[in-house]
């Protein structure tokens, strides 16, 4: 082979090498950036990581509310009232029940709740209110009206009445017998409870039966 024919020989392939050199230089950027857009999507799949916020809570605390002039707020507790005698102050009567218990327990009014047509120290006592108030007080329910109350009664001799015991006036009145002739009643209006000398004739009546 002539010289002219090798060194066109050694050209081509010269051309060749450095042909292919191009080419592999120009695919190694994109190879290079395929390889990182791969990891990107990679990433881009991967699961995030989930992060869970706790919060402490501290007790409710109530507020009061305030709209268009009007407020909320919680009531306050509710507190029972009591009735407050304006007459007297009260005792509790005896836990055994005697005649002249009740003559004591009776006595606290005297001079203090007036007649009228009451059954409570902080109102008034007609004569059967107070009869009524005071038998209340150890347990025996009695109705109103003297003769009402006078049927709950065994009729008695004066001679054997003793204090605790009922005098009845019928139609018209009733009260406490005392003992030593005197009567623990509410008279009449414009006088208060009190403990004077037994007049006219009364019935002596002495509980038996109560409702």
């Amino acid at each position: 082979m002539s010289s002219k024919k090798v060194r066109e020989q050694f050209a081509k392939l010269a051309v060749i090498a450095v042909s292919g050199g191009l080419v592999a230089t120009l695919a190694l950027p994109a190879y290079a950036f395929n390889q990182d857009s791969g990891q990107g999507n990679v990433a881009a799949l991967a699961p995030k990581e989930v992060i869970t916020q706790t919060f402490a809570s501290a007790p409710a605390v109530e507020l009061a509310v305030s709209r268009d002039g009007y407020s909320a707020t919680k009531p306050a507790p509710v507190v029972a009232s009591v009735a407050v005698n304006r007459f007297v102050t009260l005792n509790p009567p005896a836990q055994t029940y005697s005649g002249a218990a009740v003559v004591a327990y009776g006595m606290q009014f005297v001079g203090i709740v007036p007649y009228g047509m009451g059954n409570s120290p902080t109102t008034s006592f007609s004569c059967d209110g107070f009869t009524q108030y005071v038998f209340k007080g150890f347990g025996i329910s009695l109705p109103r009206t003297a003769d009402a109350q006078a049927r709950y009664g065994v009729r008695i001799s004066p001679a054997d009445a003793v204090p605790g015991d009922l005098l009845w006036w019928p139609g018209q009145h009733i009260g406490i017998y005392a003992g030593g002739g005197m009567l623990l009643d509410s008279p009449r209006w414009g006088r208060y409870v009190e403990l004077h000398p037994i007049w006219g004739n009364p019935v002596y009546l002495r509980l038996a039966a109560t409702p």
